[in-house]
């Protein structure tokens, strides 16, 4: 893949993870209810995450954005789409029915269907970060 184009994919996940940690900033304890709603965390651990994770989510947009600590924020987000995918699965298993609080009242009108898509469709665009960088480290040390 291009190397503009892994520039641009990386300047819209990061952007969007951004705007996700900046919609949860402004309202941590909306997004600890949205935590408390999967049923899988004690309410203490859902506050500390709630106040800790939408940081975590902009530093990282901004990482990937700036591409400084670039390596590291696109594994750091990847793990955060793959915890967050199996906790959507596993909650739509246990039939709740979840809103997951992750682009504020924008994403609340999207169907389970429709959030599985976008991300997957993110977890992908990491992806391709993540192999884009591996190439391009390979072909550095080949030079």
């Amino acid at each position: 893949m291009k190397p503009i184009n892994l520039r641009l994919i990386a300047i819209v996940v990061g952007a969007l993870f951004v705007y996700a940690g900046a919609v949860k900033v402004i309202d941590p304890v909306e997004f600890a209810r949205d935590i408390d709603n999967y049923k899988m965390l004690p309410w203490q651990a859902g506050v500390g995450l709630a106040l800790y994770l939408p940081w975590l989510e902009i530093l990282c947009g901004l990482a990937l954005i700036t591409r400084v600590l670039y390596r590291g924020s696109v594994f750091i987000v990847m793990s955060l789409m793959s915890v967050f995918i199996i906790a959507s699965i596993v909650a739509k298993a246990r039939g709740l029915d979840v809103s997951c609080g992750c682009f504020g009242h924008a994403s609340q009108y999207l169907n389970f269907s429709w959030h599985l898509v976008l991300d997957f469709a993110l977890l992908a665009g990491l992806a391709l970060l993540w192999i884009g960088q591996s190439a391009a480290k390979k072909a550095a040390a080949h030079n």
